[in-house]
């Protein structure tokens, strides 16, 4: 197979499959009601692209792991993010914008929310199968990682939307229950599935 013909079949096949009821795109659009959207997209950027760099070099392993474990941490995940939005103190809009000594939290925090979610979904599954298929990782791993930054500059664009529309506290409120919704939805595939 041809590098190009992969990394387009990459980009296109995870971008479908994680456009489609994937939770983190929820998760984007509430860290972007928070934080400036330059911090979150280099935050969701990171975690992205190591994502699929795990689901590129593990091929196969990665399909192999038990999805209980993977969920579970995911729960856990969602949960810290909404413990993390609930107590931090509401910003006004002025203090919002110029907060330049913050940007690693910020960053931080939308990598750890991202990376340590959503292990074995499709977008990953569907990176190590192009991977073991076509036996080039490198354009696996670059059709996947684009393919997840275009879904989260999406869900920030949503997300920085919301924000300039709603007030800060109802916007703290969303943005929580919105993580532990996930979280307990996480929870459920962990002892249901």
């Amino acid at each position: 197979m041809q590098f190009g013909y992969v990394l387009v079949a990459a980009y296109w096949t995870i971008l479908v499959a994680e456009l489609i009821g994937d939770k983190s795109i929820y998760t984007v659009a509430c860290l972007a009601l928070r934080f400036r959207a330059k911090w979150v997209f280099l935050g969701i950027a990171a975690a992205v692209s190591g994502k699929m760099l795990a689901a590129v070099l593990l091929g196969k392993l990665l399909l192999r792991m038990p999805s209980h474990w993977a969920t579970a941490v995911s729960a856990v995940a969602f949960f810290a993010a909404a413990i993390f939005l609930w107590l931090r103190k509401p910003e006004s809009v002025a203090e919002r914008d110029p907060v330049p000594e913050t940007w690693l939290r910020a960053a931080a925090v939308s990598f750890s929310s991202l990376f340590f979610t959503e292990w074995l979904d499709p977008g990953q599954i569907a990176a190590a199968a192009f991977t073991v298929e076509s036996h080039l990782p490198l354009a696996a791993w670059l059709g996947g990682t684009l393919a997840l930054t275009t879904k989260g500059a999406l869900a920030m664009t949503l997300g920085v939307k919301l924000r300039e529309r709603l007030p800060e506290r109802g916007l703290r409120r969303l943005a929580t229950a919105s993580c532990c919704l996930l979280g307990l939805l996480a929870l459920y595939d962990t002892v249901f599935a």
